[in-house]
């Protein structure tokens, strides 16, 4: 029904508008520009999106040890965090678990994706260089006709620095043992530009066998030829070894001693994440031509802990890349971008079990040792797409967009096919993990969006949107099969979105509020036989709020606040009970944040910062539950001179006990992360 009348409102549009004389102009520079709503910087007031901005200098203030502390100030954004640098993400939506939970959001930096769209992890924020970013940007809801698959209910993109003259270097100290290095230095050469980013984190980790250590590095560049050619790119390298700590079990066990164990020593993560890049733009005659090839290489090796028999999984994936785009102004007015993307990825997993299970009867006879998995697929994304912009003297704005995107993939089993051990002998239940022969499997998606707004007077507008998002199925959902399952046979996930927005501000204040509805279909679940299905259809009905306000000279006020309804609109039996019309599981209510800062003078800032969590169910049948909890952090900031200046960031400043995520199984019952307890950093940084 959304396509329809979206296709229909799209062609009625674009033949009006071929006649339209006059159009506003924008003459004014927006202080606040972003990239991931078109991939080239334009003024945020400018937007009809729902798009977030934090800046530099917030960043450099809020100093986050997790990109989780920048991002839980952003309405309608709920980050997880697991352990070390590990993370569950929730942008309008539950907190997402499973192979396809990182699928619902798009992560990148500088425009591009972490990360293959088949072969995503959900832990994949840990591969963002964001301590030395400009600025982090977050579109709440499908991205743009630019962002294809996996933009379903948000889209998270990391900006660097420009390549430029800097010499900052950073030393941080923090609780056990904690310590980071960050650094940038840069030199300007007139048309060539240069800039190193340095990022240095060792944590020993507040539960036992839970430290991290990670490296990350960045090279940019910019070049001006006498060609016209404008090149800008670089090379960003990230290196994680950490050792993790799983769930501690048993009700309300976030609390007191049971809170620092670990009962699981042995686990850990190793990843790694290359990419290279550069940007080419030219204008040639009327249109703005950019074209961005890159390249891409991710490793990853972790026990997965939370399985019987603990067995090891190795994933090597490599990408090539481009994304291109050209961009023109039409005689009537109107802004016209159109554009292609391409992407072929060689993916390659391994699971292997290097001990025999332990456990029930049924798991050692069920689970076997030795290998369980190894496949290569390789895919071939392709996608075409149009943006059409529009301003009009009568107040009114319009933006038009469509994108078609093809996934396909090629798979090859290297193993013996079916649901055997790795010699082809059957278990004597059956085992539990089932190798597909050899297939090829493909996925059409179309992407429409329609934006109308208008200007109510200077300073209020409002914004009315409707689209939809799509995500593909990742390749370990049609691949990595269990039990009986021999083919996954899975369509596209897809989800229609409404919204409507108000927004405002002048000088001293800003505000928005949005109200937004979103229906999604074809959600992949694994039903309680282990088979991978699109049984699962939900909606997402949510209030966002956020505020900025000067209360005097010294003091400010920032404050977001989410109101948010999610439920299960298809029926299916879980643990006895049909969980049609109940809430997602993980999915706060209400959730926020609010801010108090006060800069007595150029030299000193101080923040105040509540973060609230509400109560929400941790299992499907909605008979658990997780309490909330409210935490107050406090960071401040001294500059002594040009050269030196001080910060000091204090985390759980009451020291409360908490959970950072609460999650329910019927083997576990009640279980949990930990949260962090009171903690202190301590850094100062050296320009020179």
């Amino acid at each position: 029904m959304l396509r329809t009348l979206l296709y229909t409102g799209i062609a009625t549009s674009l033949s009006l508008l071929a006649t339209a004389s006059s159009a506003q102009s924008a003459d004014g520079i927006e202080e606040i520009t972003v990239t991931s709503n078109s991939r080239k910087s334009e003024g945020l007031a400018d937007i009809n999106a729902a798009v977030s901005v934090i800046g530099e200098e917030e960043l450099r203030a809020i100093g986050h040890t997790h990109l989780q502390e920048t991002l839980n100030r952003l309405p309608g954004v709920s980050i997880h965090r697991n352990n070390g640098q590990e993370s569950l993400t929730a942008i309008r939506s539950p907190v997402l678990t499973g192979a396809g939970a990182c699928g619902s959001f798009l992560i990148a930096e500088n425009g591009i994706p972490v990360r293959s769209s088949g072969f995503c992890n959900v832990n994949e924020m840990f591969d963002l260089h964001a301590e030395n970013a400009a600025s982090v940007e977050v579109v709440r809801g499908p991205g743009s006709a630019f962002w294809g698959s996996n933009a379903v209910h948000g889209l998270v993109n990391v900006v660097l620095p420009k390549a430029g003259d800097a010499r900052q270097i950073t030393f941080e100290q923090g609780p056990r043992g904690s310590q980071r290095v960050k650094a940038q230095l840069g030199q300007d050469k007139g048309d060539f530009k240069q800039l190193f980013l340095l990022n240095g984190t060792s944590e020993e980790g507040y539960r036992d066998d839970s430290g991290f250590d990670q490296q990350k590095l960045t090279y940019l560049y910019s070049y001006a030829s006498n060609s016209g050619w404008e090149l800008d790119g670089g090379v960003t390298h990230i290196n994680l070894n950490q050792e993790t700590a799983g769930f501690v079990t048993g009700f309300e066990s976030y609390k007191g001693a049971t809170r620092t164990g670990n009962p699981n020593p042995e686990a850990y993560r190793d990843s790694k994440n290359t990419r290279a890049w550069t940007t080419a733009s030219k204008t040639f005659g009327d249109w703005d031509v950019v074209i961005t090839p890159y390249l891409r290489d991710a490793d990853m090796t972790f026990i997965q802990h939370f399985l019987p028999g603990q067995p090891i999984e190795a994933t090597q994936v490599s990408s090539l890349g481009l994304q291109s785009a050209a961009y023109t102004e039409l005689a009537n007015g109107a802004e016209l971008a159109v554009g292609f993307d391409a992407e072929r990825t060689d993916g390659a997993l391994q699971q292997t079990q290097p001990n025999p299970t332990e456990g029930s009867f049924f798991l050692r006879n069920s689970i076997p040792q030795g290998k369980h998995y190894d496949y290569q697929v390789d895919a071939e994304q392709l996608a075409a797409f149009v943006s059409y912009e529009q301003s009009f003297q009568s107040g009114w704005d319009l933006s038009l967009g469509l994108r078609v995107e093809d996934t396909n993939y090629d798979y090859d089993n290297k193993m013996i096919d079916g649901r055997t051990d790795e010699n082809g002998v059957a278990c004597r239940f059956g085992c539990r993990y089932n190798r597909p022969a050899d297939r090829s499997d493909s996925f059409t998606n179309i992407s429409p969006k329609l934006g109308l707004s208008y200007a109510l007077n200077d300073n209020h507008s409002l914004q009315l949107r409707t689209q939809t998002g799509f995500r593909a199925p990742q390749a370990s959902e049609m691949y990595r099969l269990q039990g009986d399952q021999n083919i996954a046979d899975l369509d596209s996930v897809e989800l229609d979105s409404y919204e409507v927005e108000f927004k405002g501000g002048a000088q001293g204040w800003a505000y928005s509020a949005s109200y937004y509805f979103m229906d999604k279909k074809n959600e992949i679940v694994t039903n309680s036989d282990r088979v991978n299905t699109n049984n699962n259809h939900t909606q997402h009905t949510g209030l966002e709020f956020s505020l900025a306000l000067d209360l005097t000279d010294s003091l400010a006020l920032a404050a977001v606040y989410n109101l948010a309804d999610h439920t299960y609109e298809s029926s299916e039996i879980s643990g006895g009970v049909d969980i049609l019309g109940n809430t997602v599981d993980t999915a706060p209510r209400q959730f926020g944040n609010l801010r108090l800062r006060w800069t007595p003078s150029d030299n000193l800032s101080s923040e105040i910062e509540l973060v609230n969590m509400g109560e929400y169910y941790t299992n499907p049948e909605n008979t658990a539950s997780y309490s909330g909890h409210n935490l107050l952090n406090l960071r401040t900031q001294y500059v002594v001179n040009d050269t030196i200046s001080l910060y000091a960031n204090i985390l759980n400043l009451g020291d409360r006990e908490y959970a950072e995520r609460a999650d329910w199984t019927t083997f576990t019952d009640d279980r949990y992360f930990p949260g962090e307890p009171r903690r202190a950093f301590i850094g100062v940084t050296i320009n020179y």
